[in-house]
């Protein structure tokens, strides 16, 4: 008798049977087709376990990809000085994480190039840009002020206009240049005219960004991006380019910048490199938050360069307010009290006494004795203690201007061709 071994069992053929060995041979056939079945079941398996555990991994990966690059509520305010730092803090390490997941799964670099924008063109008119300005302001003005428009010509309006005109109320011999592609344009002249025929400085003039940021910690964030090795983001390119371009200009030339939603209400003459508080701690009495809406500061000061650098390096396309308001709050965290840097930080009265959720009450005429008096009061307060009111345009670009209002009282008396009040 032979014996063969089949999964270490041992199996006795007989040497001289045809029926024994057509047993056996039915008896391999069954083993080995078992066999088969178990390793598919296995293997089966093993593959759904391994596609939950990869789906499990891509649900987490885009769980962390939306916290991280989800922007900072409007309504979120901080409330003291650590917070600032702890959320920089939280941002570093979410954007960390973010990255991180980004390169593991073989996305690494940024693929998608920075879109093609007017403000960013290269042309002739560009060009004259430096030349213009030297011309511009050489003409003997009481202060240099700066605007940015990145919209269009169109949507230049009355509250703009109204920002404009504010300026040439307390400085009749100030210099007014809005960057401006779209404004620097016939369109853009006719809805300036009205102030030039009055005699005021006004000129909108298309910007030559390259040239502005040329030999500033900027100059590579820019070419990074038209090359698509830095990510735009979700927040609109407009607001983020103009948020450097108040920067680079001031740094270029000094002056003073404003928001085109902000009303000027007494003379800027007596600042100097200055920068306002949009929070404070109601007990400390420190400032919580700064904002960028407002800033005067001389040629090349070394805060103004540092504002830039930390665009530069930290720039986040995703978070909103973060190369704005937040940028310059962490910047100055840092290097205030500190020698070389020498600059004024005043209370939220001077260029935001009216936080952005209570706005709306400035627009709205009153209903009672009561409401007049505090219309009245808060006229006056504004009158001694401002410099001028941020109108957040966010969230009142759409209110309508009521007759007796607080705001119909500072429009009416910080214009100059004081038309249309009442179309905001």
């Amino acid at each position: 008798m032979t014996t063969t071994k089949i999964f270490v069992c041992p199996v006795v053929i007989p040497a001289k049977s045809p029926v024994a060995f057509m047993i056996l041979f039915a008896l391999l056939m069954f083993l080995m087709l078992t066999d088969s079945i178990v390793s598919n079941i296995s293997l089966e398996s093993a593959a759904f376990t391994q596609k939950q555990d990869s789906q499990s991994l891509q649900t987490l990966t885009v769980t962390r990809n939306i916290k991280s690059d989800v922007g900072l509520p409007l309504s979120l305010t901080v409330s003291t000085k650590n917070n600032i730092v702890d959320g920089d803090s939280e941002h570093q390490n979410s954007l960390a994480s973010s990255l991180g997941v980004r390169e593991k799964h073989g996305i690494g670099k940024f693929r998608r190039k920075l879109p093609e924008h007017e403000i960013l063109k290269s042309d002739e008119l560009t060009k004259k840009f430096h030349g213009r300005v030297l011309e511009f302001f050489n003409r003997g003005c009481e202060l240099h002020f700066f605007m940015t428009w990145i919209s269009k010509v169109g949507s230049f309006g009355r509250r703009e206009i109204m920002a404009a005109e504010s300026v040439f109320k307390a400085h009749p011999n100030g210099c007014l240049m809005i960057l401006s592609r779209t404004m620097d344009s016939v369109q853009g002249y006719r809805i300036l005219k009205p102030l030039l025929d009055r005699g005021f400085k006004v000129i909108a003039v298309a910007p030559d960004f390259p040239f502005l940021v040329k030999n500033t910690p900027a100059e590579a964030w820019l070419d990074d991006m038209k090359s698509g090795k830095k990510d735009p983001g979700v927040i609109p390119l407009a607001q983020n380019l103009s948020n450097l371009m108040r920067l680079v200009v001031l740094y270029k030339y000094g002056g003073v910048y404003l928001d085109t939603d902000f009303i000027v209400m007494r003379s800027f003459k007596g600042l100097k490199n200055t920068i306002g508080a949009q929070s404070i701690d109601v007990v400390s009495k420190n400032w919580t938050r700064l904002n960028n809406a407002v800033l005067v500061f001389d040629m090349k000061h070394p805060l103004v360069l540092k504002f830039i650098e930390e665009f530069a390096l930290t720039f986040d396309g995703n978070k909103w307010g973060h190369n704005g308001p937040y940028m310059v709050s962490r910047v100055v965290r840092r290097v205030e009290g500190r020698p070389g840097y020498k600059f004024t930080i005043l209370p939220p009265m001077a260029f935001y006494p009216v936080d952005w959720i209570k706005i709306g009450g400035l627009f709205k005429m009153p209903n009672d004795r009561a409401g007049s008096r505090w219309i009245e009061a808060k006229v006056q307060q504004l009158k001694r203690q401002t410099y001028g009111v941020h109108l957040w345009n966010k969230q009142s670009s759409k209110l309508v201007v009521e007759e007796g209002s607080v705001m119909e009282r500072l429009m009416a008396q910080n214009c100059v061709l004081c038309t249309h009040i009442y179309s905001s």
